[in-house]
C-alpha cells in the first residue's frame, strides 16, 4: 500500500478517526514497542490494539523496527515512520475534513501529556510555563501572529539540537530529560457565547435622525 504523504489523503482522516490509534501513534514516537506491550499501555485487549496497528502498518504511519522471538513466536516492534508534512498552502486547501482529524488528533494528545505530566509534577520546575494571551486582531495582526510563532519553533528547534549535543560531547553530565512545548494560535469562540450586536446611539455617524415633531399654531 503507497504511504500516506498528504493530509488531504482520505486514509489519513480514517487512521486518525480511532483515539486508539491516536495513542498509539504517540507511543512509538516515544519507543519501540510491540503490541502487547502497547496493548498493556493503553489498556485494551491485544487483538484490538494488534488490529489498529495493522492498520496503522499499512498505511505507512508505522514501520516495523524489530522482530525477536518470545517462547516459540516471532514479536514484532514497531516504531513511528514518518508524518506528513503539512506546509502553509497544503493546510489551506485541505478538505475541512482533513483538517478537523489532525487537528482533533493533536489535541488529543496535548490533553493527555498535559494532564498526566501535570499530575507527575510536570509543572514544578521553576522554568516551566504555562500562559494563555487573548488578542484582538486584524489582518495585519494575524499575519505578524503566524511570523512569530515560525519564529519561536525556529527558536525551540535549535535549542533542542543545542542540548543534544551537549549531551554527545558530554555523555556523563546532566541526563537528558523530556520536554514538551505546544504553541496554539487560533480563532477563538467565547465561553460566554456571541457578543450581542452593538445598537447604534442617536447621533452616531451615518445613523438616520428621528423626524422632527410637526408644529401647529392656534
Amino acid at each position: 500500500m503507497k504511504p500516506i504523504t498528504n493530509i488531504d489523503d482520505p486514509r489519513y482522516v480514517k487512521a486518525l478517526s480511532h483515539p486508539l490509534r491516536v495513542r498509539i501513534l504517540a507511543m512509538l514516537q516515544e519507543r519501540t514497542a510491540s503490541p502487547s506491550q502497547l496493548s498493556e499501555w493503553l489498556g485494551a485487549t491485544l487483538g484490538t490494539t494488534a488490529y489498529h496497528v495493522r492498520s496503522l502498518h499499512q498505511l505507512g504511519l508505522i514501520e516495523l523496527a524489530d522482530e525477536t522471538r518470545v517462547r516459540g513466536a516471532i514479536e514484532h516492534h514497531y516504531r513511528a515512520g514518518k508524518r506528513p508534512m503539512v506546509s502553509e498552502d497544503a493546510w489551506s486547501q485541505a478538505a475541512p475534513i482533513a483538517k478537523q482529524a489532525a487537528v482533533g488528533s493533536a489535541l488529543q494528545m496535548i490533553d493527555e501529556y498535559s494532564r498526566k505530566s501535570a499530575a507527575e509534577g510536570g509543572f514544578d520546575r521553576a522554568e516551566a510555563h504555562l500562559s494563555r494571551t487573548s488578542l484582538k486582531l486584524d489582518a495585519k495582526g494575524w499575519e505578524a501572529l503566524n511570523k512569530a510563532c515560525l519564529k519561536f519553533v525556529e527558536q525551540v528547534e535549535k535549542i533542542d539540537a543545542a542540548a543534544k549535543e551537549r549531551a554527545q560531547k558530554r555523555p556523563h553530565d546532566e541526563e537528558l530529560g523530556d520536554a514538551q512545548v505546544v504553541l496554539l494560535a487560533f480563532e477563538a469562540e467565547r465561553l460566554s457565547g456571541k457578543e450581542p450586536e452593538k445598537k447604534r446611539t442617536r447621533g452616531a455617524r451615518g445613523a438616520r435622525r428621528p423626524p422632527r415633531a410637526a408644529s401647529s399654531r392656534s
